[in-house]
């Protein structure tokens, strides 16, 4: 049993200056442990392939530097930057980062694999606020991390104005694309910026499956990379049962 005394520190490397959660509830302040996150950003704008494109350097040096202020766990956040190298090149980066930094880390694609694989979800249908050039490219990179990407779908935002899409106009969009998929494991929202953390518990009971998305997923692996497990109900399947990572 993990030392619930301990303090602990987690090196977050943020995509943009807006908060990872989209000015919502964190679920990171739940975990009953006292954990201290600090903070960089990328500073990302345009949400474009070519900016995320030659975003790895930046990313290393920050991640170098949360390494450096002696974080227990580095999350190099934002999923589309890793996800345009590929599946395997993500593996083969993060593995050489931890290696020279010293500190386990993993990125918001290494944690939806885990999450999905976790959950037994072999067949998925996925929702992002991106365009479907980078929706082909995420649904490329689960396709080669072993899994069936049967659609993912953008909901019509730009990438500024997606912190205010209303929660019931994404609950709608993710039920139509459950009902449409019915023959999926499980459904995957791909994203931090919108506003989702107080339907995901509502939503997956209404499709009755279980589904990933990556506030609830981000915790449960948080907790778990430090040696900790505290169920949080009310947000998932994942984040309520805690179980054991599937590599």
């Amino acid at each position: 049993m993990a030392d619930t005394q301990k303090e602990y520190l987690v090196g977050v490397v943020h995509p943009t200056n807006r908060p990872e959660a989209g000015q919502e509830l964190n679920l990171d302040t739940l975990i009953p442990a006292k954990i201290k996150f600090v903070s960089l950003t990328m500073n990302f704008t345009r949400g474009t392939e070519e900016e995320f494109s030659t975003s790895m350097p930046g990313y290393e040096a920050k991640a170098a530097e949360l390494a450096k202020m002696g974080a227990d766990l580095v999350r190099p956040s934002g999923a589309p930057p890793f996800m345009l190298l590929g599946y395997q090149r993500e593996q083969e980066l993060i593995a050489s980062w931890e290696k020279k930094y010293r500190v386990q880390m993993f990125t918001s694609g290494q944690n939806h694999v885990h999450a999905l694989r976790t959950l037994g979800i072999k067949k998925f249908a996925g929702a992002s606020y991106f365009p479907e050039k980078m929706n082909a490219i995420f649904a490329r990179y689960f396709t080669e991390a072993g899994f069936e990407v049967l659609a993912m779908e953008g909901i019509d935002s730009p990438f500024a104005d997606v912190p205010r899409v209303p929660p019931e106009k994404i609950f709608d969009f993710m039920k139509g694309i459950a009902d449409k998929y019915k023959n999926a494991d499980g459904i995957y929202m791909l994203g931090s910026a919108w506003k989702t953390v107080a339907i995901i518990d509502r939503l997956e009971k209404e499709i009755g499956r279980p589904l990933v998305h990556a506030a609830p997923a981000r915790c449960w692996e948080t907790q778990l990379r430090l040696g900790l497990r505290h169920p949080i109900p009310g947000y998932g399947r994942l984040l309520a049962e805690m179980p054991a990572i599937k590599d």
